[in-house]
């Protein structure tokens, strides 16, 4: 045996002092897998003694490790197993229960009632606190702990608790943690370093909650649905959060109120009878802040952070007035938008830097926040909070969520993959413009009615989707004026929302002499079509002059749709933020997020997009 597997096996040894040789041996077996990198193995101690008002893991003296076979406990392993007589024994813990694998430990701490969970990499302090809600009051002592299985890849105990609620907490060789609730839980509280929550979406933009804005408040209600992302003192560790779509209800509790320094405490999640899942990703720099100020202004600039894996790492910026999310490219280059034009894009990778180029367009405004939501191809040392999501809900549950289908732009390309222009009124005008400059009008008559029938596709779609914006302000006024008199303080919440929403039909009437109509579109198409019957001196000057009406129509309807989408995004956002103070709009809060995030789906490609 080498010098590191010997130590190792000395190492074991002080552990399982007092253990039997097989057990012995499966836990060194275990140990040595661990330590060298690969999955471990679930396993369960019982430290002997229990902790009294603090917690070391690093002193495992006493320690015993449960075994998996119940009938090693038996002073004839052989009878008992053959004996119906010994079956239905139940562990009886001494001390408090701890359970490991290569990912974490988990602390059953009796005296506090509370599970505490250290990183591997780091037991010098938990990572978090798990505790049972009964009626929104916090458990204080365990008093039983019940192990319903115990195998190499599953550990689940039922944890009684005073007061008479009940849990079921499940481990296997990942960094997942979940917890059902059984007898009278009625939610579950986790306790963290957070400084900042994240309720992502996949449609619009991620909701991100900075507790040193809200000195005033201790509590937050979050329209969270399904996922949560806890951004942990330290840059190195996050917290995800995933629960099935029910009835829950979150709530985020705040510390000290030092504006500098304040950070989310809490979580609490009532479980409506279901499951919550949590899991604990660590890596060096998993998420970074980054001051933003004017020294960034319309330069390039290297931050001092790097990316530690591939992912789809993204961030928000301030785009036109409006938060908005950007995924880091990979190299450097130009972006155009509807509503802010052309601009270098603001952030990318250049090999192992990470570089911001912020401008008028996207001013330096603030923080940004870099995190990532979804993996790519490679090596991760940790699964994505997506990854989480799908191995916690499933992919039935996790399907509309993501929701692929509504992250797809919609076409304006009438041919597909066979056009190779840019299909729009810009585009085509152009292509159009060059073949009449050539003199060619009347031979190439095929090739410009074609282009001519491309720009009335274009146009035809784009007011298909200015439509659906101005169906969705009709709806959502509607909708506002229902709902938004609950009571006083839905009435507050509601009532900036629906100056927003009414901004749509607001700019449309003052669009409407611009973005034209189909039948104008049609006119026009003939007209042009016209010019390729015969040769005329005309011709090109006609042309010019059509081209210049194609391209003002389609400009002004390129311009309102990006507008419509700012406003559709804006109010989604303010739906979000606007009921974090107001726990009586959370519920009013989602539906309005809801109904936004399905206008929001296929949107153009001339729209400001959010993550696609």
């Amino acid at each position: 045996m080498g010098m590191t597997s010997d130590r190792r096996a000395r190492t074991c040894e002080s552990l399982l002092s007092g253990v039997s040789p097989a057990v012995f041996l499966a836990a060194v077996l275990a140990a040595s897998i661990a330590w060298a990198g690969g999955p471990a193995n679930a396993a369960i101690w019982d430290t002997q003694s229990r902790f009294g008002d603090a917690i070391d893991v690093r002193s495992r003296a006493g320690w015993k490790v449960v075994p998996t076979d119940p009938f090693a406990l038996e002073a004839d392993p052989a009878r008992a197993f053959s004996d119906p007589g010994y079956y239905g024994r139940e562990y009886a813990f001494a001390g408090d229960a701890v359970v490991e694998n290569g990912c974490l430990t988990a602390v059953f701490w009796s005296a506090k009632g509370r599970v505490v969970i250290y990183s591997r990499a780091d037991s010098s302090a938990g990572a978090m606190e798990l505790s049972a809600l009964q009626n929104d009051t916090e458990s204080r002592g365990i008093v039983r702990c019940t192990i319903l299985r115990n195998t190499d890849g599953e550990a689940a105990l039922e944890v009684s608790f005073n007061g008479g609620a009940s849990a079921v907490v499940t481990f296997d060789r990942t960094e997942i943690v979940s917890v059902n609730p059984a007898a009278n839980m009625t939610g579950v509280r986790v306790r963290s370093a957070i400084d900042y929550g994240v309720a992502p979406d996949f449609i619009a933009d991620d909701l991100i909650i900075d507790p040193r804005q809200y000195v005033s408040a201790d509590a937050l209600g979050v329209p969270a649905e399904s996922l949560f992302l806890g951004l942990l003192a330290g840059e190195n560790r996050m917290l995800v959060v995933t629960w099935p779509q029910s009835g829950q209800q979150m709530r985020l509790g705040l510390g000290g109120s030092g504006q500098d320094t304040r950070r989310i405490e809490k979580i609490d999640l009532d479980c409506d009878g279901q499951g919550v899942y949590l899991a604990l990703l660590e890596a060096p720099g998993v998420w970074h802040r980054e001051p933003l100020t004017v020294s960034f202004l319309e330069k390039d600039v290297t931050i001092g952070w790097k990316r530690p894996f591939a992912a789809r790492w993204i961030t928000q910026l301030e785009e036109a007035g409006l938060k908005a999310t950007f995924p880091f490219r990979d190299t450097k280059g130009q972006i155009w938008r509807g509503a802010a034009g052309m601009y270098t894009y603001p952030i990318w990778f250049d090999g192992d830097k990470t570089c911001y180029h912020l401008s008028k367009k996207v001013m330096p405004r603030g923080e940004s926040l870099v995190y990532f939501l979804e993996g790519q191809e490679g090596d991760a040392p940790v699964p994505s909070p997506v990854d989480i999501m799908k191995a916690t809900l499933g992919r039935q549950a996790c399907d509309p969520i993501l929701d692929l289908p509504g992250r797809r732009l919609r076409t304006h390309h009438r041919r597909g993959g066979e056009g190779i222009r840019r299909a729009c009124t810009c585009g085509c005008t152009e292509a159009i413009e060059a073949v009449f400059k050539a003199g060619q009008e009347v031979e190439r008559k095929q090739y410009v009615q074609a282009a001519v029938g491309d720009m009335v596709y274009f146009v035809a779609r784009h007011m298909e989707r200015i439509d659906e914006y101005r169906a969705f302000a009709d709806d959502m006024a509607r909708f506002l004026r229902e709902r938004g008199g609950a009571s006083a303080e839905v009435k507050a919440y509601a009532e900036p929302l629906e100056q927003i929403a009414a901004q749509i039909p607001g700019q449309y009437e003052v669009q409407k002499a611009n973005i034209m109509s189909v039948d104008y579109a049609d006119e026009l198409a003939r007209k042009t079509d016209a010019l390729t019957v015969r040769k005329d001196g005309k011709n090109l000057t006609t042309c010019l002059e059509l081209g210049k009406q194609w391209r003002g129509m389609g400009g002004a309807q390129d311009g309102l749709l990006a507008e419509y989408h700012v406003i559709v995004r804006r109010l989604f956002q303010q739906a979000g933020s606007g009921c974090l103070t107001q726990p009586a709009a959370v519920d009013l809060a989602r539906e309005i997020r809801d109904r936004c995030r399905q206008c929001l789906r296929n949107p153009d490609g001339y729209e400001i997009w959010a993550d696609y």
